[in-house]
């Protein structure tokens, strides 16, 4: 990302990046109240919806994964390292493939368009070829893609591993890498038997019935968050009390003790 906004059109690119933060902060109220009433398109279904119900299938993964390296955090390092960092650094990674593609399909350099619509997966390399150190940098991206799939298939097989044995942390390794198998095996049926379009379903069918599941969770966390607040104010009452009381009894010592120095 860093040599894309270094060797590529920097100024374009910061450019787009502040004009696109403005305009997904105006239209995003817009598009999440859009119910397709007056235009009937399939563009709610297979976006807004779908990446609903992705995101969802995915929180079991990414809430244990997150819980467990936010042990000790208060809720706003939680909320500053885990909602709002990451989601100003995928504003600039937007920004920076996404400008420099679309300064490359504007000025006619490259028709990246053509690449997305014949593969969407090898579209990120045929934009690279048109930077210095192209192999260096299609090398890094699937090294990078790699990584992304490894880790994300160990931690979905850790989780599973985990709720399957009775919320071991220790569980044996033979379990977490039959689990990793057949998350392999359950993806590559599906990609076999209907393409993308079928994992996506099953990913929408998972992601709805947790749906609710998350509902009872938010209530869960309300009442956490109200039964800590009321221990805080608890502690701080009894402990505000006990300081009153230290000084009203240093207060009567040093009255005592002056009393009796006026007598001697």
């Amino acid at each position: 990302m860093l040599f894309l906004l270094i060797t590529g059109p920097t100024v374009y690119i910061l450019s787009g990046f502040t004009q696109n933060l403005g305009f997904y902060i105006t239209k995003l109220p817009e598009i999440s109240l859009w119910t397709e009433t007056f235009r009937q398109s399939n563009w709610q279904g297979s976006w807004t919806v779908f990446y609903w119900a992705w995101w969802i299938s995915w929180s079991p993964f990414v809430g244990m994964f997150i819980a467990r390296i936010s042990k000790g955090r208060t809720v706003r390092e939680f909320v500053l390292g885990v909602m709002i960092i990451p989601t100003l650094l995928s504003f600039v990674w937007m920004s920076v493939f996404g400008g420099s593609a679309l300064y490359l399909q504007a000025g006619g350099t490259a028709d990246i368009l053509a690449a997305v619509k014949d593969n969407v997966a090898t579209a990120l390399f045929a934009m690279l070829q048109h930077y210095p150190l192209t192999q260096l940098l299609c090398l890094v991206g699937i090294i990078l893609v790699t990584i992304f799939f490894v880790t994300s298939s160990d931690s979905g097989s850790l989780v599973v591993d985990h709720l399957t044995s009775g919320g071991k942390l220790d569980s044996p390794v033979p379990q977490r890498v039959f689990w990793a198998v057949m998350e392999g095996i359950i993806a590559a049926v599906l990609l076999l038997g209907g393409g993308l379009a079928t994992l996506q379903t099953a990913s929408v069918s998972t992601g709805l019935p947790f749906a609710v599941v998350l509902l009872f969770i938010i209530y869960a966390l309300y009442i956490g968050f109200t039964q800590e607040l009321f221990v805080e104010n608890a502690v701080q009452k009894k402990l505000k009390a006990v300081k009153e009381e230290h000084r009203l009894t240093t207060a009567i010592e040093l009255a005592a003790n002056a009393e009796d120095e006026h007598s001697v």
